[in-house]
């Protein structure tokens, strides 16, 4: 992403419906998978620090973030809100199962081989441990967001998690979500297209109003996206664990 786009985000994250709603969903799941206060936690993609956020507020004490833009982690570390590496998602700079938890949150979209990335979530995290992936769903759903944050594609459920699979790592708990917002948001998108509106991000498309009605109808959806698994949404996110290592027979 460039610059203008980083700065737009690091503004709105904070109290903007969807990232507030998103960090909902992601603690409900970190508590619902057990995650410890003390487990070693990696964010891959942490952007301005949104995920840093919900983990610090959420009380967990060893976290880390990790992001290639030297631009995403000022922003990032100018809030306070956590240490942050620079590193690509494909090439790591941590060692072999050195988390317990990795964050993968609309991270593996942004890359060339997305395979590769789910491979190296595998290496780092130790035997045991949890994935949390999210990414962007339907190509038809592709507007001025996934332009401006550079997205190399959007995502079906199947195929997502056959290369979740493809990388050794077991599936779990896997749902689409934001999908009361999906007509809206596909009719949004095309105005914005056909008229050629010019904004840096679509976050910038609100008003606190207009921030509060979204952010009330977001809170529904993710509290109930889990129980009710509707086969179509905006983004999805699948749990996936790496298995414990094999113990030899002799």
């Amino acid at each position: 992403m460039d610059y203008a786009t980083y700065v737009a985000e690091a503004k709105a994250e904070e109290t903007h419906w969807w990232f507030v709603g998103r960090r909902t969903l992601f603690a409900r799941e970190l508590r619902r998978q057990g995650i410890s206060d003390d487990a070693r936690i990696l964010d891959v993609g942490t952007s301005t620090g949104t995920n840093l956020r919900m983990l610090g507020a959420e009380g967990y004490r060893n976290f880390i973030g990790l992001d290639l833009s030297s631009d995403a982690i000022r922003l990032a570390e100018m809030k306070g809100l956590g240490r942050v590496e620079q590193g690509d998602v494909c090439r790591m700079p941590f060692e072999d199962a050195s988390f317990d938890v990795v964050l993968a949150t609309d991270i593996i979209e942004h890359v060339d081989n997305d395979l590769k990335a789910l491979e190296e979530i595998n290496r780092v995290l130790a035997p045991g441990g949890t994935a949390l992936i999210t990414v962007p769903a339907f190509q038809s759903l592709w507007g001025l967001q996934d332009d401006v944050a550079r997205h190399k594609r959007r995502y079906r459920k199947g195929p997502l998690l056959m290369q979740i699979r493809r990388a050794d790592l077991v599936v779990g708990r896997n749902y689409y979500f934001n999908y009361i917002l999906f007509a809206p948001i596909w009719i949004a998108r095309q105005a914005i297209g056909l008229f050629k509106v010019k904004v840096s991000s679509e976050n910038d498309i609100n008003t606190p109003a207009l921030n509060r009605v979204l952010g009330l109808i977001f809170s529904l959806d993710v509290a109930i996206a889990p129980w009710l698994r509707l086969p179509f949404g905006v983004s999805i996110l699948a749990v996936a664990e790496k298995p414990e290592s094999k113990t030899a027979s002799f």
